[in-house]
């Protein structure tokens, strides 16, 4: 499946934003390559630290629908 179609996908299933307290807008925020703001995030991965003696993932909140 496309990356971007895939992401368009996952847009209409979040109803609540995951950066800011607040419902989601469509902004897109969320989808930008934190290296590139410029562009789409591709899971490329070169924003995580793989010089660390482990990799986490810090996770927030779950949010049931």
């Amino acid at each position: 499946m496309d990356i971007i179609k895939e992401k368009e996908r996952v847009d209409t299933m979040i109803k609540q934003c995951v950066l800011e307290d607040r419902p989601c807008t469509g902004c897109r925020e969320c989808m930008m390559c934190d290296i590139d703001s410029s562009k789409v995030c591709d899971n490329c991965c070169r924003c995580i630290d793989r010089d660390a003696d482990y990799i986490a993932v810090d996770i927030d909140e779950i949010i049931d629908e």
